[in-house]
């Protein structure tokens, strides 16, 4: 089947979800409140770094079956199926989600529903917010009950999302009946017919089941990298120790890699609004270890600072320092949150002179951060460096060989903040080789 969708927001979830959908053969709108973005879409042209986008856009562009516009009355009329994709950050100095950007979308979208349809909440929010959306849309459209929710959570990976969304592992319909459940199986009747596995629950078990698989995911990771500073005490290496627990088949190697931990606009502020919300529900003590998964991951960017320190010297006023990596990972652009570019500032801010180079995410790092130095090449960035950090697991960067640097830095100091390079490599050229985990001698 083929249907109208309207997709609402047009940023990294809603752009890759309105491309996709237009690839498997519906016709899509999507609706930005942002004219620049808009025009610049319709132009053909992604402002985001994600590998297979751009050509999905001018295929959907070409063929007429996905155009962008400002006008919610036009997305309205268009769709049959309303997805909201709109962006839930964390609220500025609190735990908690900012759900303004989906409240205004809901209360602008609802008085102007005039026909039956369903509108479908992709973007993660806290348990209980459908259900007080689905009120919110009942009393606002004209069409009353013949306006239904669902909800549809994303399970994107930066860097991988049109594969994710084109070929998922699972699909998630919240819904509160048959008939809404019949319109999504219809929307997603390609995937499925391809093998994707469907999930079909109520509105709280779809909004839990995002928040529960990053909180999850953010676990693996901070307890791999807390095993690795029990490594350090010890002697150990904590890239051994995650390929021996990997091997285990119930526990399994994915997000088991050690390092400089996660980042990026979900992991974080999800785990951290899921706490919250928990602690609404008056279970906060069951997700009281979240809080220490967020210590651990913040305490990664602090014990590479410190590895910085052992090699450039305790007073790093002046000290020249190369940052490899400003993306929070590789296959992204995206800089929020980013650990690489988070350890750059704070380096910064203790007096040296840090230069910073990433294959794609240089423009978003130079706005988020213009009092940084940037460079355009690997060599032009660790030109003179006293130390060099390797932050962010890009291919260039796993691939480097000590011969590349010689005669460019200005002491053989790296710290792989990535566990990505061979340190018996480095160690035998000559280099002070450190990475978090791992007790080299």
């Amino acid at each position: 089947m083929t249907a109208r969708l309207t997709v609402l927001g047009a940023g990294y979830l809603g752009l890759t979800h309105a491309a996709c959908m237009a690839h498997l053969g519906h016709d899509v709108l999507g609706v930005d409140t942002d004219p620049g973005r808009v025009s610049l879409l319709n132009a053909g042209r992604v402002p985001i770094h994600e590998p297979g986008l751009s050509d999905l856009l001018r295929d959907g562009l070409n063929s007429g079956r996905l155009a962008f516009t400002t006008s919610y009355r036009h997305g309205a009329e268009h769709g049959e199926v309303h997805f909201i994709c709109v962006g839930t950050p964390q609220l500025r100095g609190r735990q908690r989600a900012d759900l303004s950007q989906l409240n205004r979308c809901v209360t602008t979208l609802a008085p102007l529903l005039e026909r039956p349809c369903v509108v479908v909440g992709k973007s993660t929010v806290p348990a209980g917010t459908a259900a007080r959306l689905a009120g919110e849309l009942a009393r606002l459209a004209p069409a009353g009950a013949d306006v239904e929710l669902a909800w549809n959570p994303e399970f994107l990976r930066e860097g991988n999302a049109v594969a994710d969304t084109l070929a998922p592992d699972r699909i998630v319909a919240g819904v509160a009946s048959a008939h809404a459940e019949r319109i999504l199986r219809a929307v997603y009747d390609r995937l499925l017919a391809e093998g994707a596995r469907l999930f079909v629950t109520d509105l709280a078990t779809a909004e839990l089941a995002k928040s529960a698989a990053n909180a999850f995911l953010a676990t693996k990771i901070s307890f791999i990298n807390a095993m690795g500073e029990v490594c350090e005490a010890a002697g150990g290496d904590v890239t051994v120790l995650s390929d021996i627990l990997g091997a285990d088949p119930r526990i399994g190697p994915a997000f088991l890699r050690p390092g400089l931990g996660f980042g990026g606009g979900c992991l974080p502020k999800d785990i951290r609004a899921f706490l919250a919300r928990a602690a609404e529900l008056g279970a906060g003590e069951a997700l009281g270890f979240l809080r220490e998964v967020d210590t651990v991951n913040l305490r990664c960017r602090t014990r590479m600072i410190e590895l910085t320190c052992a090699q450039g010297g305790q007073d790093l006023t002046d000290v020249p320092v190369c940052v490899l990596g400003a993306a929070f990972k590789s296959g992204s652009d995206d800089v929020r949150d980013s650990p690489a570019l988070d350890v750059a500032q704070i380096l910064h801010g203790m007096g040296a002179r840090v230069t910073v180079y990433d294959p794609v995410a240089l423009a978003s790092a130079r706005q988020s951060c213009p009092q940084l130095r940037y460079a355009g090449s690997v060599l032009e960035a660790a030109r003179g460096a006293d130390v060099l950090l390797l932050a962010t697991e890009w291919p260039e960067f796993a691939e480097l060989k000590p011969v590349q640097l010689d005669g460019v830095v200005a002491r053989r100091n790296i710290i792989d903040g990535r566990n990505v390079l061979d340190p018996r490599v480095w160690l035998d050229a000559g280099w002070d080789y450190r990475a978090l985990g791992v007790a080299v001698g």
